[in-house]
């Protein structure tokens, strides 16, 4: 397929596909104004796995609130196995012991978080984020415990016990703690509002659920909703892992604020590559309120020591990618140990307001050879937002800063005259251009930039047209 009919189906698509999305979202949930852009925090997997300490977890939340919260970062998430004592690394233990209350409900374990000693729950460590001006979320898993099962627990509110609302045949085909709940058997959905409204009492604002998303477990996920609306409480509604079937998308931005559209995502090339199609391929059901979520960054350090695989440019384009497609930007490596680039990376302004503030945001071309470019409007303006993405690998003779050039047609972006160009990565502002805009782009690299109409004079045009950029543009 050649660019340019890429670009005439890519965009009638959209169009059509988007209005199917608005007609469906005229009613809109009263959840989807919880999370308006899309949410900004760290979780703690990338870099701690299952073994994530309440001390740990003050200590993210110390940096964050310094060096980050004046960015938009916002939230700090406990991730799984918090409620098994003994778990190690990134891997799950089979017949652990869990931390369960009298009710079913999986608890803290105290010897990773001593304040929930007493039946505390997660109740001070919430308070110790929120008084950072921070938000506090945890990661639960689908279903009820094994455990749970196994010793025939109470639901809370009902005559209904563990056993009798487990679906035994409804497995996690990675984690061995939990069944599937079958919502059809009473006591069902008393158990999941329990679950929730425990979550609350603890002021827990945002939940990672995982084994929810593939295969799609709707009836699940419509209880989970049903759960969390009742507590009263905003609390943010993640469907994990991924890759969640595009066929459900009509019914999981009605029910939860953001879900994963990738298994983990880690820090490799090949990965990261595989991310643009599934983001595109998603956008038809990215409204505000509810968002295609792309996984973690792994930048910085990650799994407990090491440093991201990732090349510069590699952290450029993924950075580029989740913010012009509005993936939700939840860091994964160690924030205490975050050297300058990584820095820079997340308390980029101009770029981070691209993730938070943009619209429309689509797919303008694809080619086949690699080369790629989105684009999205400015609120407020009739500006434009356009990334480039040189997806190529390098030749093995080419030079280390050797870079490949992606016109881009002005016409196609909506720009008719000459037009500013504006560098978000870098904060320079190269001469203004008309007709098309070629950045030259480094291998597995991205640039980011903002575009403006100029009016300018019949002498200016012939001064841009000779190479060289006028005063004052």
């Amino acid at each position: 397929m050649t660019k340019s009919s890429f670009l005439l189906t890519a965009s009638v698509a959209f169009l059509s596909l988007s209005a199917l999305v608005r007609g469906q979202t005229d009613k809109a949930p009263a959840f989807l104004q919880w999370a308006p852009t899309p949410p900004m925090g760290w979780n703690s997997w990338d870099c701690f796995g299952t073994t994530i300490t309440e001390a740990q977890t003050k200590e993210q939340a110390d940096f964050m609130a310094e060096k980050l919260k004046a960015h938009g970062w916002q939230y700090i998430v406990v991730d799984i196995e918090w409620y098994q004592p003994t778990a190690v690394g990134h891997d799950y233990q089979a017949g652990a012991k869990l931390t369960m209350d009298e009710f079913s409900r999986l608890v803290p374990a105290p010897e990773k978080f001593p304040s929930a000693a007493g039946g505390g729950g997660f109740k001070a460590l919430a308070d110790y984020v929120h008084a950072r001006g921070l938000k506090f979320g945890i990661h639960m898993m689908r279903g009820i415990s094994r455990q749970a099962v196994q010793q025939n627990t109470p639901i809370k509110g009902t005559k209904a016990h563990a056993a009798d609302i487990a679906d035994k045949t409804s497995l996690c085909v990675w984690n061995p703690d939990m069944y599937g709940v079958d919502m059809g058997k009473p006591g069902a959905q008393a158990y999941y509002d329990s679950l929730m409204e425990l979550v609350a009492s603890w002021g827990v604002d945002f939940i990672k659920v995982d084994d929810l998303g593939r295969p799609y477990h709707q009836a699940e996920i419509e209880g989970i909703r049903k759960a969390i609306d009742k507590t009263g409480r905003p609390i943010v509604f993640s469907t994990s892992p991924g890759e969640t079937p595009l066929s459900a998308g009509a019914n999981v931005n009605q029910n939860a604020n953001m879900w994963r559209i990738s298994d983990d995502f880690w820090d490799g090339w090949k990965q990261l590559l595989a991310q643009f199609k599934r983001l595109h391929d998603w956008t038809p059901y990215r409204i505000p309120g509810a968002w295609p979520d792309a996984d973690m960054l792994p930048l910085g350090i990650v799994k407990f020591t090491r440093k991201t695989h990732f090349t510069r440019d590699e952290q450029h384009t993924l950075m580029t990618l989740w913010s012009i497609a509005r993936s939700p930007l939840m860091h994964g490596g160690d924030l205490t140990k975050t050297d300058d680039f990584t820095l820079s990376l997340l308390t980029n302004d101009e770029v981070l307001a691209v993730n938070q503030h943009s619209a429309n945001n689509h797919e303008l071309f694809r080619t086949d050879d690699g080369l790629i470019a989105w684009i999205a409007d400015v609120p407020g303006s009739a500006d434009k937002y356009l990334a480039v993405f040189n997806t190529r690998d390098a030749a093995k003779d080419a030079p280390k800063d050797a870079t490949v050039p992606i016109p881009v047609k002005l016409t196609d972006a909506g720009f008719t005259g000459a037009v500013k160009i504006h560098d978000l990565w870098t904060k320079k502002d190269p001469a203004p251009v008309s007709n098309e805009f070629a950045p030259e782009v480094p291998f597995h690299g991205a640039m980011l930039f903002r575009l403006s109409s100029v009016k300018i004079s019949r002498d200016i045009k012939l001064t841009i047209i000779s190479g060289n950029k006028p005063a004052g543009l």
